[in-house]
């Protein structure tokens, strides 16, 4: 999660006076969602609506071949952890 706040003061860097409070903002500007449903491991991005209409086509598909990457590799690590956490019993086939 980003966390914005905005300048303490004009635009001349002098601090704000001392009765004025800053404001800050929390704005999910990625996630990562790894989800489990049995020994199956799913692993999906998401990006800030605004954010991504901010993006010029080429930064757009930058982006996206990153977050594919950064999602099999969490997918991949979540999915090793959960095999050794938790094992699946063997099978009488």
């Amino acid at each position: 999660m980003a966390t914005s706040i905005p300048p303490s003061g004009p635009s001349n860097g002098q601090p704000q006076s001392p009765g004025a409070e800053a404001t800050s903002w929390d704005v999910e500007l990625l996630r990562v969602l790894v989800s489990r449903n049995g020994s199956q491991v799913e692993a999906q991005w998401a990006i800030h609506p605004q954010l991504k209409q901010d993006l010029l086509p080429h930064e757009w598909q930058e982006i996206t071949d990153l977050m594919t990457k950064v999602s099999a590799i969490v997918g991949s690590r979540f999915s090793q952890v959960l095999s050794q956490a938790d094992p699946e019993p063997p099978s009488n086939a």
